[in-house]
Formats: C-alpha cells, sequence, structure tokens
C-alpha cells in the first residue's frame, strides 16, 4: 500500500493506524505535474508496479458563485479534478498501460450542479465526465476506471465546515431514504469492490453511495417516513463520529 498527501505528518498517522510498516509514504502536491512524477517514481521504486490506484484528493469551501475568485475556482479546480487526471495519466503511462490495472476516482454527484459550491459542483462533474472517457480509451489495455460518489458521509471532514451550514448537514437525512448518514466504512467497500477482481466486468460507472437520496429527484409530493431500519456498515475501529452531527 502506498499513501500520497501533502502533509507528511497526516501520512505518518495513517501509517501508524494501519500498523503495516512497509507501507510507502510520499508528501506532495497532486496538482502538480513534477511532483506528481517524483510520487510514481517513488511508488514504483519501491514496489516494481502498480496495479490500483485511488484518487481521493479534493478540497472545497461553500461560498456564493460571485464571491469566488479565480485563485479559489482553480484551487478547487486542481484538487478535484486536475490531480486525478495527473496521477490516473501518470501511472497509465508507467506501467498500466502494458499491464492493466484498475483506477476508482472518488468524487461527488453534482452533475446537475451544486449551488453555493458552483467550483465544487463543475470540478466534482469533470471529474466523472473523466471517468467515462478514460474507461474507454484504456479498456484496450486492460484498464477499468470507475467513480465512487458518496452522498452525505459521516467523516470528520464535516467538523471543517463552517458552523453556517451545519444545519444542512444535520438536516438533510430528512430526505434521505435510509434516513442516516453514510459511513467511511460504506465508501470504503465500495472503493475496494471496484478495485478488485470480482468487478473485473464492471468499467465505467459512477456508482452511488448515498442512501438513495439520488432517487428524491426534486420532488415534494412523498416525504420519507422516519425509521431505523437501514443499520450501518462500520468497520473501522478507530472510527469517530463528527461532533456536528451530534
Amino acid at each position: 500500500l502506498a499513501l500520497i498527501g501533502r502533509t507528511a505528518e497526516k501520512l505518518e498517522t495513517v501509517k501508524a493506524e494501519l500498523g503495516d510498516p512497509d507501507t510507502f509514504t510520499f508528501a506532495g502536491d497532486l496538482r502538480d505535474e513534477a511532483q506528481v512524477k517524483m510520487a510514481v517514481d517513488g511508488v514504483l521504486a519501491w514496489s516494481g508496479r502498480i496495479d490500483g490506484l485511488v484518487n481521493n484528493a479534493g478540497g472545497q469551501f461553500p461560498a456564493p458563485l460571485k464571491d469566488i475568485s479565480l485563485n479559489g475556482w482553480n484551487a478547487v479546480v486542481a484538487n478535484n479534478m486536475t490531480a486525478t487526471f495527473l496521477m490516473s495519466k501518470e501511472v497509465y503511462r508507467r506501467g498500466m498501460e502494458e499491464h492493466g490495472g484498475a483506477i476508482v476516482n472518488v468524487g461527488a454527484d453534482f452533475e446537475l450542479g451544486m449551488p453555493g459550491m458552483a467550483h465544487n459542483g463543475a470540478a466534482r462533474a469533470g471529474q466523472t465526465n473523466f471517468t467515462y472517457s478514460a474507461s474507454v480509451e484504456w479498456a484496450h489495455s486492460g484498464v477499468r476506471v470507475n467513480s465512487v460518489l458518496p452522498g452525505f458521509i459521516a467523516s470528520s471532514g464535516l467538523d471543517r465546515y463552517p458552523e453556517r451550514a451545519h444545519h444542512v448537514l444535520r438536516g438533510v437525512r430528512e430526505r434521505i431514504p435510509m434516513k442516516r448518514h453514510g459511513t467511511e466504512s460504506e465508501i470504503s467497500s465500495a472503493i475496494v469492490y471496484l478495485l478488485s477482481d470480482a468487478a473485473a466486468y464492471v468499467t465505467g460507472i459512477a456508482l452511488r453511495v448515498d442512501g438513495g437520496l439520488h432517487n428524491m429527484g426534486k420532488s415534494s409530493f412523498y416525504e420519507v417516513p422516519d425509521h431505523d431500519r437501514a443499520k450501518p456498515f462500520n468497520g473501522f475501529p478507530l472510527y469517530q463520529r463528527p461532533k456536528v452531527l451530534d
């Protein structure tokens, strides 16, 4: 397993949590093509080949469209779309083109827009479109490319949103057919499936893991009954529920 991210300390923390001293880490900026090449160089020197890639880099902030600066726009697009392109292209050209592999892009289901975070909506829609294109162009090399689109997940990242967004993060549960937020384990399970041989005939899909929220559409004629029948899967012993949902 190789972990790549911007902060060395966080990478080492995850490595310690995994309990695997053989885990490779590389601290760098995946928005920078030169650093992406260095990261792939390091992984190949350590392991010899790359069979699976998970693009999970991202970052965004809520803001009205009229207030987003060009720097803010470019930063979110680079985090959420360009990094996926750079990493995918590099691992494909540096081995997967010859021996095949699987790529999973972790995005979000904003193909129809995201008012309040338009930069994120545009970038995530572009990332999903990239998945569709790459899955066709690279199929002849034995490379599968898929996306996982999480819904509202009870992760620690929710606590970093400003207080004005807290009521939305808590209240969205009412529109989710399963009447709860998802768990990190449920997203990880979808990623593992798409990386595995069990998904050998699956490519070019955007797998929504959102408790059925995408099927609600814009209808206001149906109110989901309150219930607790959709029990969560929690496979992470170190999981901590975000405070904003308490």
